[in-house]
């Protein structure tokens, strides 16, 4: 049970605060329903009875905000090479509720956005999942959504250089538009 004022994660959405506890009369039925208001000012109901199983739960502590950042600060683990198969693998983990895998799903896509980019689906799943990780973060942390949003960029850009950058050299400019052909022009 929650009370007003908790600070919860309802799975696929992100992290809100408990506005109320109200009853409501929907299409005949009396229910109790958390009223969660949630970043950018959209409310949220959640049936009461129904919000353990739909995977409401309490935001992470400081120390597991920090254990967060530093998955994003890892190398990218292993996917799914076929797109749909990693796009299912995706959504399961956010639709675990799991902090740590929806990070894992932010920090493995924008990997693979900047190394060949993303489908259409993949960079909707990057900014839910991003959207869903930073409403938690604010709320764990005490930080504003761009402060938040900029850590995990730093975080990701930097571990992206460190994990990748031998790999993604770009080519040089002078044998990209300047083709030595072996032939000398110094007669």
């Amino acid at each position: 049970m929650f009370n007003v004022g908790d600070k919860i994660v309802y799975p696929m959405h992100g992290a809100g605060v408990i506005d109320s506890i109200e009853e409501k009369d929907i299409l005949g039925e009396k229910q109790s329903y958390y009223i969660l208001k949630m970043p950018g000012e959209v409310k949220v109901m959640i049936p009461t009875a129904k919000a353990e199983t739909v995977g409401v739960r309490n935001i992470i502590d400081k120390s597991s905000a920090d254990k967060v950042i530093g998955i994003l600060e890892k190398d990218e683990t292993e996917m799914d090479k076929n797109w749909n198969k990693r796009y299912r693998d995706n959504m399961d983990k956010m639709k675990s509720g799991d902090i740590y895998e929806v990070a894992d799903v932010v920090r493995n896509l924008s990997f693979k956005q900047k190394e060949k980019g993303l489908s259409t689906g993949e960079k909707k799943m990057l900014n839910n999942a991003k959207q869903i990780l930073v409403s938690e973060l604010v709320l764990a942390e005490h930080a504003s959504q761009d402060e938040v949003e900029q850590l995990i960029d730093n975080k990701i850009n930097t571990s992206f250089m460190m994990f990748r950058s031998e790999e993604v050299q770009p080519e040089s400019v002078v044998n990209k538009f300047i083709p030595f052909d072996g032939t000398g022009t110094n007669d």
